[in-house]
């Protein structure tokens, strides 16, 4: 299970770096720090109760993902 999450929070963590180069991520934040945030975000998810909740949560995150304008 550890290895599994290490491999996640390391594709969300490159997926991040690569946004950020491109300018799509804010880059005031460590892209290995946003992983963590948002990994632990969308865990929330399981203990939400409807699928609509859900799709506000994920919203939520990526507009906390989006860069300063």
């Amino acid at each position: 299970m550890v290895r599994a999450q290490r491999r996640l929070n390391a594709l969300v963590r490159n997926l991040l770096a690569e946004g950020v180069e491109t300018g799509d991520i804010r880059n005031d934040v460590a892209p290995a720090e946003l992983a963590g945030y948002c990994l632990h975000a969308l865990t929330a998810a399981s203990n939400l109760p409807s699928k609509a909740a859900v799709r506000r949560l994920v919203s939520i995150i990526l507009a906390g993902l989006r860069p300063a304008r």
